[in-house]
């Protein structure tokens, strides 16, 4: 797909028109992380539609030439270009400067989150008030970045908040725990589709 002219690559698996999940990376990662991990097949054999995407300037995703893309506004931005519906958006690490803007400003285009220890959770956590989006937050038990407390302080502003802490998993706590990690995801999508 483009985006201002520049190449984003996508990768999907999963029925089309059925419930979506937006796959996003940390900074060390990408796309390929995902189909490695074996997250797509796990969500199509689910029965939803699974969408990995490389943010600008990582993986096979071009930057934007004479363009500084702003975080704050690429998903906002680029999610309608999709066409997959409101998704419920799956945001690690160094991807939280993408989503939380759109959690913030644009809860309508999402049917949940699920931060995995995102970068700045206190400075939004300020911001972000009884928020009407559904969420799931992961953290690794033994992340060394971010202190799994900040866990706690994220959930709290919402006001349907789950917590899932994958025990012994590190900063990348997916990598450490995949099929915890996996269980927990698809239970929360099976509670998104719950009214």
């Amino acid at each position: 797909m483009n985006y201002r002219g520049q190449k984003i690559h996508v990768r999907s698996a999963g029925p089309t028109g059925s419930r979506s999940v937006l796959l996003l990376h940390g900074a060390a990662f990408d796309s390929a992380t995902w189909q490695e991990l074996g997250t797509l097949d796990v969500l199509a054999a689910a029965g939803y539609r699974a969408v990995a995407i490389d943010l600008p300037g990582y993986g096979k995703s071009k930057g934007v030439k004479g363009v500084r893309v702003k975080p704050a506004e690429f998903l906002i931005d680029f999610l309608p270009m999709l066409d997959i519906g409101k998704p419920v958006v799956v945001s690690p690490s160094m991807s939280g400067s993408f989503s939380f803007p759109l959690i913030l400003e644009r809860p309508d285009l999402v049917s949940g989150y699920v931060p995995i220890a995102p970068v700045r959770a206190p400075e939004y956590a300020k911001r972000i008030k009884d928020s009407p989006v559904k969420i799931l937050v992961v953290w690794g038990e033994q992340d060394r970045l971010f202190p799994p407390s900040q866990a706690q302080v994220l959930a709290a502003c919402f006001r349907d908040a789950r917590i899932l802490i994958l025990p012994g998993a590190r900063h990348p706590a997916y990598l450490d725990q995949p099929k915890m990690f996996h269980a927990g995801l698809v239970k929360f999508l099976g509670e998104v589709d719950t009214p």
